[in-house]
This record gives structure tokens, C-alpha cells and sequence, in this order.
């Protein structure tokens, strides 16, 4: 292409398509034009976006924006400032596809009209700011003329990110942006200049930083209107950028009405929706006019170095992943014993009056280890900010009572560290030696950093520190600068919960409860970036809690799996249910919008025992006897024995009513959704019924050891005796909740079909689900696998630190299912997804569970 079309390109990417093709088309043939018309638009088509390759899109939208031109008058000063603030150019690189692909896929704004909803989904503490000050960079580049951000119901939150845009768009180029807010003041009425300068010709952007709060909103709107009937801002492209948009935005009775009327103001407008916990958002009715991301959904990519729940709770193996201590997380969380929570936060809003907290031995220690870890990043030569955040209820006078026993810990630390005290020292010594034998600085490309160095730095990191309470009542906040590094302990809850980044945190202590997927993740201040001091993190919090956040883990995957499965399938988001995991405790969101129960396949998949009761005898003894029965009966009933000579005994050509009763009488831990009998039993039964009928025909496998040798043995019927196996629990586990984590090995899937377990090992988990879905001897069969673990299972030498014996009341008979078929055949299973069918919903079957956030108590 020549340089004319270098000049047509920034014309159509300036002021739209149809502008550029009017004005060269005075000059130029048609033939010339389309060819440039072409090439502007295949160049639009490939842009650059890295991960994921594709987005859901409706149908008929097509990209337009090829990405930003060397001189670009708002994007190239941002990009220049990321550089400067040491950026590597890779990571820049992501983030201009990744904001270009969301322009690409809003309207063209030089459009005569048009409504975007989009949805970009981040992670917690990721850089979701970054991501959008990007897109409001190249919005101003292309033509969009007022810019709102919508930023969260706090005042911390809207002060940070109008702070944020004002250093690192605003600064960039005086002359070009006409700020409505600024740091110190939210909306208010504006005058006439204001108005005047949002109409007038030029290349200006207005850019506004408002709370969702009913009274800002309602001044924003009241300021709007007018303006708009008379015509004067009809043709204004606008952009809506929703900070939090699962907050307050979705199903609440006066924000969600105000940021509809908002939107409806103007004939050009988008609509981008940043979240990292989009539970409420696609969940919303997509047919209803509301904020369904109707245009596209966009999963952004985990940045690399970023610390999320998976690295550090780990997750549960999801559908077609083997177990494995990839899974597991690093160790970084310290564990608060239930007795000790009521002395930390009171019980109930009555017990908050007069409650004074102890200063446990666990919050002693976390406090001491926020020292250590600060002063051994001082060591490494990081002299930046340096928080611990102390999360313990909402209740603002419960806060205020920490403060008293925060600063005497500090006083007589500072005093013991000047005095050089002999125990104080061993203790901190002794510390500082474990935590770092845990983690050690190796494992991220640290330096390890000896006790007697990061000494000379402990008494001035503990004389620095402020205690600082952060809630809507005190008037001493968190505030970073970047030319003095703060020391700080934070204590706080709803303002340090939501968007608001905790500069430099290190250490959490946590006992706050929550009752919603989205509060809870939300509230996990500790994901993020720690450049430097990745081996240094520590979080302390009960074991329920740190149960909670690994679940969270696992459906956090499962949601990203599913947008890119639409994203292959090219399903546009009118059509897509993104299923949500259930929890038996845990709700999934407040806004539970058009949620319906979803429908889950066992076709293709491997479901097995992980969880059981060890310490109650009548629930293990009534799984023997299941088994037992299991065996005795298909025996009696003509089964084939195949016995292998290792302890792997099978039973093959099983009727199938001896596997439904089975699964009547084995019991499942109700941690273990997947393997609810209930579940299976109704899958059996639909898969028995259909056309051709399958399923009818199983086999059991006994996956048992030798019985010379073994620990014990186990008679399941005097023709299948065998040896235990072993399987040990994971050391935080046991009681009624003893966790093995994995049962199977990958090459037990096809044990019945005598591969060679080399040959089996080799292949992956796809290719073992279509050796059997491609056997016509085992297309329509079903395997149970029966595994006898002996109740005294020590762990493997290797394992020694994260497990430990088992020590159950009886022998665990553990099960496995193992189906043929695929991911179409489906029965309910505990997952919940939006309704996009045409049938009405009972609104009393999934009633709200918390009341609107529309009130204005977060304006104080």
C-alpha cells in the first residue's frame, strides 16, 4: 500500500470509515477506494490481542479499530509513561492488543447511533485499572468525547482511580482533557464552561470520576438531560467505563435504574462493564434491557507474575485435569484456630459494643512476621511501601479497638529491639529461620536473606510503622505517595474489601466472614503483583476460610474454561450460560438475576471418592457392606471373574441394577457434588432409557493389593480377597473431613480394556475418553472401580511434609465411575448459569440474599 493509504487509515480511524471514504473519493477512482477500503479492513480484522485468540461477540460485529497510530494523541503519552515507569516492553505489548481488541469491538463512534455492552473480566488486583485507562486513552484517539467512570461506592476507590487517571492520562497532556471531578471533589453541578466545552468542535475529552451513588448519579444525569433533549449533545460519543460492575450496578433498585437512565441519554454511547467476579453480571436476563453483556464478553489474560487464589489456596482438578501438587498452592497461608476467632471479632452486632480483642499468639505472630518481611525487602534494596492488612469484621467501633493494642505490641517491640533483648531476638530468629525453610526465596528467583542482615533494618521498619483504621468513619486513611514509602498495618473492612490496591501488602490476617463467591474473592486484598518479594507473602485465616478461598479457586477456572470454550465455538453472549459451581455454604452472589440450576454431563468423565468421614465407624462400615454387597451379588448373578494375580480383580458383564443399588447404599461425603449418587443414579437411568440404550452393562473393578505382604486384607466375597492400598491424607485434614485429594491414577480409566499401563500413562486423558468411546465393546459400558484403603495409610517418604497417616475408624472403601459417551448428555448437577431460554421464572425461587447497595451510607 502507498502512502495515501497510510493517510486514508488515520482519517478512518480518526473519524470513522464513511468520513474517509467522502473525503477521498474526490480524489481517487472507486476501484482505488474500495482497495483501500479492504485493506483497512483486513488490517482492523487482524489486530494484535495475544490470549485469549478470540472474543464473544454478537453476531455482525466486526473490528474496526486496527490499533493506535505512532501519533495518537492521547494513547502514545500513556504508553510512553509505562515505559518510563519501568514497564518491560512484552507486558506493554499485551496490554495495547488487549485494549485495542476492546475498541475494536465497540461501535465505530463516528456511527450516526449505537449502544456497546461489553464485559471485561480481570482478576483480583491484576491491573483491571491499567486495562481500562488504556481503553480511554484510544476511546479519546478515536473520537469519544465524554468519558464517565462509573468507580466503585467508596470514596477510597474513586479518589484512587481519579488520582490514577490524572497522573497517568490527565498530566500527560494538559491541553487535551476537561476533568469534571478531580481527587478531592466528586460530581457536583457543573456551569456553563463546562457544558460549552463538551459541545464545542475540537479534539477535547471530558472526563468525569463518579461513585455509584444515587445523589452523585442523580446530579450527573439532572446535569445531563437537559442538554440532551435540546439536541446540543445527541451526537456525543460517549463511554461508560463500570468499575466493579458486579457491585451495586446489577439488580439493586435505584444505581442499576440510574446507570440504565445514563446510558440512555445519549444515541452513541458504550457501555464496558470491569469486573473480576462477573457472578452477578452474567447471570442478568439477557432479554430484559438490562446490563447483559450483550456486545462481547472479554476474559483478560492472568499477567505474569500475578499472584491469584490458585497460587496460593491451589484448586481442585476440574474436568479432564489429573490431581497432581501443581494443583496444590504454595504454603503461605497460617492457619487461625476456631477458638481463638471470637477473641479477634465479636460474634454479632449486639457483642460489637465495649469489644476489645486479644492479641492472640497467631496475630502476634503475623504482626512480628510483617517486621521480618519488611525488613528483609530493605535488604533486597526495596525501599517501597509496605503494608499488613488486618481484616477482622465490617463494624467500624471494632476497628477502632485494635488500635490500642496494635501500638503497645509496636512500643515494647521498639523497646525490646533497642535494648537488644536476648529472647525477643531468639524468637524472631526462630521465626524468620521456619518461614523461610517453608518458602524459600530460590523458588521465585530471590535472594535469601539471613536473619543477622535483615537485623539492621528491624528497629527502624517497627518505628516507622503506622496503625492506621481505614473505614467511612476515620478521618486518618490509608494514603500511598510515591515519595515517601509507607509502613503500614491496616486495620479496616468494606473500604479495604473492593478495588481499593493495598501498595506493597505482605501480610493478611483474616477473620472476617462473608456469606457471597464475589464479597468473598473481592475481599482477598493479597492477589496481585509482589515483584521481588514473591517468596515473602503470608496470610492468616481459619481453616473454613482458607477451604472457601481454594472452591473460589476452582470456579474462578471453570468460569474462564467456559468463556473459551464459547470463544472456539464462536457462541455470541446472547447464547452462552456461564455455569457457576454451587457451594454447600457459600452463596454464589447476592444478585442471583435470571439464575437457573444448569445442566452437567457425565459423558467422557472420571468422577471418584476424594473426601470421607474418618473418625465415624458406622459411615465407613456401611460402605464396606456396600461394596461387599456389590460384589456378592453380581457374582451370584453370573458376573465373569477376571482376576489379574496383582490384587486387581474384575468383575465383567455387571447388570446394571446391582451398580443403581450400589450407589443407593454408598455413602458421599457432601463435600463431593460430582459424586453424588443421586446424580449418577439419575444419568444411569436416562442413559438406560435413550436410543440406542446404554450403560446397561458394567464392569466392577476391585483395585485392591497383593495379599501377600499387604497391611491388612479385605474379604469382599470369598472369591475376591485382597490387600489394602494406601493413601494417605493431606496433613490439614481429617476428622469428618479426611481429604486424600487423588484417587485414581490416569491409567485405571482403562483398566478393563488391558492396555499396557506404560501405553496408557502415555496417552492423555482425551485420547483415553475416545480409545473407549471408538471400542465397540465398550462404547455403552460403564466401569466402577472399588478401591480398599487400609485405615492406617502412612505417607509416601517424599510427602512427608504435606501429608500425613490416615487414621480412620475403619478401612475406607473408596469409588470410582468411569463413563463412555460425551459432554451432550446431561443431567442436573449443581452448577447454576443464566436462563437464556423464552420460559418464565419463579422470582421466589432465587430471592435476593442481601439487601441493594443504593443507600448513600458510602458517601460519608
Amino acid at each position: 500500500m502507498d502512502d495515501f493509504f497510510e493517510v486514508f487509515a488515520a482519517q478512518a480511524q480518526r473519524n470513522g470509515l464513511e468520513q474517509a471514504v467522502l473525503k477521498f473519493q474526490q480524489r481517487f477512482g472507486a476501484e482505488e477506494i474500495d482497495g483501500y477500503v479492504r485493506e483497512f479492513q483486513r488490517r482492523a480484522e487482524s489486530v494484535k490481542v495475544g490470549y485469549p485468540p478470540k472474543i464473544l461477540a454478537a453476531p455482525g460485529m466486526k473490528p474496526w479499530y486496527p490499533g493506535p497510530l505512532s501519533d495518537d494523541p492521547y494513547w502514545v503519552p500513556y504508553a510512553e509513561f509505562l515505559l518510563q515507569d519501568r514497564w518491560p516492553s512484552d507486558r506493554l505489548e499485551i496490554l495495547d492488543g488487549a485494549s485495542s481488541k476492546i475498541i475494536a469491538y465497540t461501535n465505530d463512534p463516528s456511527h450516526a447511533t449505537f449502544l456497546t455492552k461489553g464485559l471485561v473480566v480481570g482478576h483480583v488486583q491484576s491491573g483491571k485499572t491499567t486495562n481500562y485507562t488504556a481503553v480511554i486513552a484510544k476511546a479519546a484517539d478515536v473520537g469519544y468525547r465524554l468519558i464517565i467512570v462509573l468507580s466503585g461506592i467508596h470514596n477510597g476507590l474513586r479518589r484512587q482511580t481519579q488520582e490514577r487517571l490524572d497522573e497517568q492520562l490527565l498530566a500527560r497532556k494538559d491541553d487535551g482533557w476537561f476533568p469534571l471531578t478531580s481527587a478531592d471533589s466528586d460530581f457536583e453541578d457543573q456551569n456553563s464552561k463546562a457544558a460549552a466545552y463538551l459541545h464545542q468542535s475540537g479534539t477535547g475529552v471530558t472526563l468525569c470520576v463518579v461513585k455509584k451513588n444515587h445523589k452523585r448519579l442523580h446530579k450527573l444525569i439532572e446535569w445531563l438531560r437537559p442538554a440532551v433533549q435540546a439536541g446540543s449533545f445527541a451526537d456525543l460519543p460517549v463511554l461508560i467505563i463500570d468499575d466493579e460492575a458486579d457491585q451495586a450496578s446489577v439488580d439493586t433498585a435505584t444505581i442499576n435504574p440510574q446507570i440504565r437512565q445514563l446510558i440512555d441519554l445519549f444515541e452513541k454511547r458504550t457501555y464496558l462493564g470491569y469486573t473480576a467476579t462477573p457472578f452477578a453480571n452474567v447471570l442478568i436476563d439477557p432479554r430484559a434491557g438490562d446490563l447483559y453483556p450483550e456486545t462481547f464478553i472479554l476474559s483478560l489474560p492472568q499477567p505474569d507474575g500475578y499472584f491469584g487464589a490458585e497460587k496460593i489456596f491451589g484448586r481442585e482438578a476440574v474436568e479432564g485435569e489429573a490431581s497432581g501438587s501443581d494443583l496444590d498452592g504454595h504454603d503461605m497461608v497460617r492457619r487461625v484456630p476456631d477458638n481463638t476467632v471470637n477473641r479477634l471479632r465479636p460474634s454479632g452486632r449486639a457483642a460489637s459494643h465495649g469489644f476489645a480483642p486479644f492479641m492472640t499468639v497467631e496475630l502476634v505472630e503475623a504482626v512480628r512476621y510483617f517486621w521480618l518481611a519488611t525488613a528483609a525487602r530493605r535488604c533486597r534494596g526495596d525501599h517501597d511501601h509496605s503494608t499488613m492488612l488486618i481484616h477482622p469484621s465490617m463494624q467500624t467501633a471494632v476497628h477502632e479497638a485494635y488500635r490500642d493494642p496494635l501500638e503497645r505490641m509496636r512500643t515494647a517491640m521498639v523497646a525490646a529491639l533497642n535494648s537488644s533483648e536476648d529472647e525477643v531476638y531468639a524468637q524472631l530468629r526462630k521465626q524468620w529461620e521456619k518461614e523461610t525453610r517453608k518458602v524459600p526465596a530460590a523458588q521465585f528467583g530471590n535472594r535469601f536473606v539471613p536473619f543477622d542482615d535483615l537485623l539492621k533494618h528491624l528497629p527502624n521498619v517497627v518505628a516507622e510503622t503506622r496503625i492506621v483504621l481505614d473505614n467511612h468513619r476515620s478521618r486518618d486513611r490509608l494514603k500511598y505517595s510515591r515519595d515517601e514509602p509507607v509502613v503500614a498495618i491496616a486495620v479496616g473492612g468494606n473500604t479495604l474489601s473492593r478495588g481499593l490496591t493495598l501498595e506493597g501488602l505482605v501480610v493478611s490476617f483474616f477473620v472476617r466472614s462473608a456469606r457471597t463467591y464475589d464479597t468473598l474473592l473481592q475481599m482477598g486484598r493479597w492477589f496481585g503483583f509482589r515483584q521481588g518479594y514473591e517468596d515473602l507473602p503470608r496470610i492468616w485465616m481459619t481453616k473454613q476460610l482458607e477451604e472457601h478461598f481454594r472452591h473460589l479457586a476452582t470456579v474462578e477456572h471453570e468460569i474462564r474454561l467456559d468463556i473459551r470454550r464459547y470463544e472456539e465455538q464462536d457462541i455470541p453472549p446472547s447464547e452462552v450460560g456461564v455455569r457457576i459451581r454451587t457451594h454447600p455454604v457459600l452463596n454464589v452472589t447476592a444478585k442471583m438475576g435470571r439464575a437457573k440450576t444448569a445442566y452437567a454431563s457425565y459423558g467422557g468423565r472420571r468422577v471418584q471418592t476424594r473426601y470421607f468421614r474418618e473418625t465415624d465407624p458406622d459411615w465407613l462400615g456401611q460402605n464396606l457392606q456396600a461394596a461387599q454387597d456389590l460384589i456378592s451379588e453380581a457374582l451370584r448373578d453370573g458376573a465373569a471373574l477376571d482376576d489379574h494375580g496383582n490384587g486387581e480383580v474384575l468383575l465383567r458383564d455387571v447388570d446394571v441394577r446391582h451398580v443403581l443399588r450400589f450407589l443407593q447404599n454408598y455413602q458421599v461425603h457432601k463435600e463431593s457434588p460430582d459424586l453424588d449418587p443421586r446424580l449418577i443414579s439419575a444419568y444411569i437411568e436416562k442413559e438406560n432409557r435413550r436410543s440406542p440404550q446404554s450403560l446397561l452393562e458394567w464392569t466392577v473393578a476391585v483395585m485392591g493389593g497383593q495379599t501377600s505382604g499387604a497391611r491388612q486384607i479385605v474379604e469382599f466375597d470369598e472369591r475376591v480377597v485382597v490387600g489394602t492400598i494406601s493413601r494417605s491424607k493431606l496433613k490439614d485434614s481429617g476428622g469428618d473431613k479426611a481429604d486424600i485429594k487423588s484417587l485414581m491414577s490416569k491409567e485405571h480409566r482403562v483398566i478393563d480394556m488391558n492396555l499396557p499401563s506404560a501405553e496408557a500413562r502415555r496417552k492423555t486423558e482425551e485420547g483415553l475418553v475416545a480409545l473407549r468411546n471408538d471400542h465397540p465393546d465398550f462404547q455403552d459400558r460403564g466401569l466402577l472401580l472399588v478401591y480398599p484403603i487400609a485405615k492406617d495409610s502412612p505417607p509416601d517418604p517424599a510427602n512427608e511434609d504435606t501429608r500425613r497417616p490416615l487414621d480412620a475408624a475403619e478401612h475406607v472403601i473408596a469409588a470410582a465411575f468411569v463413563f463412555p459417551g460425551n459432554s451432550k448428555d446431561k443431567v442436573i448437577n449443581k452448577y447454576v448459569q443464566v436462563d437464556i431460554s423464552n420460559e418464565a421464572i419463579d422470582p421466589a425461587e432465587y430471592a435476593d440474599v442481601a439487601s441493594a447497595l443504593d443507600d448513600d451510607e458510602a458517601d460519608a
